[in-house]
């Protein structure tokens, strides 16, 4: 790895901080000034000294987002603001990613991370990963919905979704509109929207709640993002295969 981005990931600024630190030769690789960004180093090998402390190198970062409507579940974009733009620059530095797509238009549960093995765990199709969005309908939500959601929706396209769990919250019979839980095991484009539509009603509100073993941080705001806890890496990380969770 490059000394540069080992000390950003660290905690020492940004790239161009890092690059000043370099300069004034208070870095040192295994007991030699380094002064070269570039210069590739091990974080469990070398000893890496800025200003003759210690430097503790953290490789994944874990960050739970509440997204916000309007922003896009992506790296970057050349027009529209990403959920990495509402990052401050120590965690950009990490070159975190969302672990899946929400919709720009739906809410909730955003997990961002640099952990490619985690992610592709929480999205490969086999495992079969729980993912429940709050859901408001404009349409009232039957028992033969919630029937319909279990057997297997078939969406427009002709594909069978996995039995999905429909739970109706609340009904508003005057406004003809239903608030319900939707839990899926997949994550087909616009899939919630796409099964509610085929039974005839349409998702006029979402919001993602959890993913997996994951939940929501209801004291985030919108727009709002924190590091996940030792707990709740744990927790996440218990749920992998220990061919994963070991390395």
């Amino acid at each position: 790895m490059r000394l540069d981005k080992l000390l950003s990931n660290s905690g020492y600024g940004s790239r161009k901080e890092v690059k000043q630190l370099l300069k004034n030769k208070v870095v040192t690789v295994n007991g030699k000034v380094q002064s070269k960004g570039e210069a590739k180093v091990d974080s469990e090998k070398d000893v890496i000294l800025v200003g003759g402390e210690a430097v503790h190198y953290q490789e994944f970062i874990y960050i739970m987002m509440n997204k916000p409507q309007g922003v896009l579940s992506a790296t970057e974009d050349n027009h529209q603001k990403t959920v990495i733009d509402l990052l401050p620059l120590e965690f950009q530095e990490y070159e975190p990613f969302p672990v899946g797509r929400l919709d720009k238009d739906t809410e909730g549960l955003l997990l961002l991370t640099n952990d490619g093995k985690l992610a592709h765990f929480l999205l490969s199709p086999k495992r079969h990963v729980d993912k429940v969005y709050l859901a408001e309908i404009a349409g009232i939500m039957s028992e033969a919905d919630r029937q319909t959601f279990e057997k297997g929706v078939i969406l427009e396209d002709g594909y069978l979704c996995l039995p999905a769990k429909m739970d109706v919250l609340s009904i508003d019979e005057e406004k003809a509109t239903s608030e319900v839980h939707i839990t899926i095991k997949e994550g087909k484009f616009h899939q919630v929207k796409r099964m509610v539509m085929a039974v005839g009603k349409e998702v006029t509100y979402l919001k993602r709640m959890t993913m997996g073993p994951l939940q929501l941080d209801e004291k985030l705001a919108k727009g709002a993002y924190r590091l996940l806890s030792e707990a709740e890496i744990a927790i996440l990380r218990e749920h992998l295969p220990d061919s994963i969770r070991k390395s």
